[in-house]
């Protein structure tokens, strides 16, 4: 879960209880405000954003990973996806995303089809932190869920 402020980390299997759980100070808004003024980003802004993802992201192993909330369904709706929920987002295309979004200021991504425009101002640091965490759990692709974690709550509250 990518969220404004931070981005939750959940490892498990289904039927289980999760083996491990984070919450990071890193989120889309956030990471925004501490290291992107340019607009668009310039390069240097860039990498420093990606290197504090990095160096934020558990060292933790995945086989599989379920990325929720509005980073994820929005860079599925840019790769195309006709339906969001299950899609498969690869790592070459969060990395494609991410840097043509990085290209635009943030008025031309506001015309990105695919992107909310009220998500402009900060999709480029939801997308590094996306494209950054599937990197460091060693997957190439992660599956988009539409739902989140109010709608776990509820399947296991019966």
């Amino acid at each position: 879960y990518i969220g404004g402020g931070s981005t939750e980390y959940v490892v498990g299997r289904a039927g289980e209880d999760p083996s491990f759980h984070t919450s990071t100070q890193m989120g889309s808004v956030r990471f925004t405000e501490r290291f992107l003024e340019a607009d668009p980003p310039s390069p240097d802004e860039l990498q420093r954003l990606a290197d504090a993802v990095r160096d934020t992201v558990p060292d933790v192993q995945a086989e599989h990973a379920i990325a929720v909330a509005g980073t994820a369904t929005s860079l599925a709706a840019i790769d195309g996806a006709e339906e969001v929920h299950g899609y498969r987002l690869g790592l070459a295309s969060c990395e494609r995303i991410a840097a043509m979004l990085a290209g635009k200021t943030v008025e031309q991504r506001r015309n990105v089809p695919g992107l909310h425009p009220d998500r402009a101002p900060t999709i480029v640091a939801g997308a590094l932190i996306l494209t950054e965490s599937i990197r460091s759990l060693g997957l190439s692709e992660v599956e988009v869920s539409d739902r989140d974690i109010l709608h776990g709550a509820a399947l296991r509250a019966g």
